[in-house]
């Protein structure tokens, strides 16, 4: 195999998989193992509260990685992801709530109870099948994608690109932050929804069920991430990255590059979606805030601090991130804005590629000596 085979990003993708893979879930059930079955007394036990950290971190990569698709593999920055997630973790919410039933601190078996105190009489049409999980996964997964696909076709198909884009992904989030802000929209206004029992019929603060909804984001990340390794060392993957280097060349010998975009712009907003539902039941709440565009920018941080187009890469940034950001905000609540824009800064400057970039730089440098002393040899 030449160098270019060896270090080509279609083959970086394949080779980098197993290993990931093999340590995502390595991580994952040595923590599970140690919450349910290690007593708590022992150094090698994990915390209930550890266990939905981690988890939560696991959604963020989700997110991460949704934004790497199409920005480190299409050149489409978007700065409004965080709307396609938020709206994922809405359709959960809904569910979650009317799972809770006449437990409600006003007793109404159909009305949740920003609705009761609101005194809305009747539960709107759009809360209707939302007490069938089945129902709010298509939910989960056709209101994000339809939004995604509506937005992208006239974007795309007006050539909308580059600032101008994000700018308008911007506009999204902000626009739908301010719509579910107001009480009249029927989403609990800035309280937003809160106050789970149960999903699935299984008590939602229970450990087994937090380590359940800890597996289920571990499963979905690697899912996610492994359908994004088939579609980037595909055809279809090769000519989004062909529309990334040169739009104008793979329009120009018949490619209907809008098509690609769009398409790839939904599946990332179906990704953050996903990872928005996966969340609401771990962190107990959603609510407008989590549209705020800050939410979307440092999402784009994450998979900079890790290593756009790598899929890997957003991944590691968004963990190690938040990660800081835990153990930073308790330290200087207060500086945690710029050091974290301090750290975009000086990646940027300095580290292009991002962290995972360091590492492969290095690989090269070392496979490149090593053939020029085979050489000399």
């Amino acid at each position: 195999m030449t160098l270019a085979n060896q270090f080509s990003p279609l083959h970086e993708l394949r080779n980098k998989a197993p290993v990931f893979l093999t340590a995502l879930f390595s991580m994952t059930l040595f923590a599970s193992v140690c919450n349910l079955w290690v007593p708590e007394d022992s150094a090698f036990h994990v915390s209930t509260y550890t266990i939905t950290l981690l988890g939560k971190y696991l959604c963020y990569a989700l997110l991460a990685l949704s934004v790497d698709v199409v920005w480190g593999y299409c050149g489409i920055l978007s700065l409004g992801h965080g709307a396609f997630f938020a709206l994922g973790g809405y359709t959960m919410g809904m569910y979650l709530m009317r799972q809770v039933g006449d437990r409600g601190v006003y007793g109404n078996p159909l009305l949740p109870d920003f609705m009761v105190f609101l005194n809305w009489q009747d539960l709107p049409w759009f809360w209707q099948g939302f007490d069938q999980f089945w129902f709010a996964f298509f939910a989960t997964l056709l209101v994000p994608g339809l939004l995604a696909f509506v937005f992208g076709w006239l974007a795309f198909r007006s050539r909308v690109a580059g600032v101008y884009l994000s700018i308008m992904t911007q506009a999204l989030t902000y626009a739908l932050m301010l719509a579910f802000f107001r009480n009249e929209m029927g989403f609990g206004g800035n309280n937003g929804l809160t106050d789970f029992k149960d999903i699935l019929g299984f008590n939602l603060q229970s450990d087994r069920v937090r380590v359940a909804l800890f597996l289920c984001s571990a499963l979905m990340l690697a899912a996610a991430y492994c359908a994004s390794v088939l579609i980037m060392s595909s055809r279809y993957g090769r000519v989004i990255m062909g529309i990334r280097d040169a739009e104008a060349r793979v329009r120009f010998i018949g490619f209907k590059t809008e098509t690609y975009k769009v398409s790839l712009f939904v599946y990332s907003a179906v990704l953050a979606a996903i990872a928005g539902a996966l969340y609401v039941p771990q962190v107990g709440i959603i609510n407008p805030g989590e549209f705020s565009p800050l939410n979307s920018i440092e999402v784009v941080v994450w998979v900079a601090v890790g290593g756009r187009g790598t899929l890997y890469g957003g991944i590691v940034g968004a963990i190690l991130v938040n990660y800081a950001k835990t153990r930073f905000t308790a330290i200087f609540p207060d500086q945690w804005l710029f050091v974290l824009g301090a750290l975009f800064v000086f990646v940027t400057v300095f580290l292009p590629q991002g962290l995972v970039g360091v590492f492969k730089d290095q690989k090269h440098w070392l496979f490149r000596r090593k053939s020029v002393e085979d050489v000399g040899e």
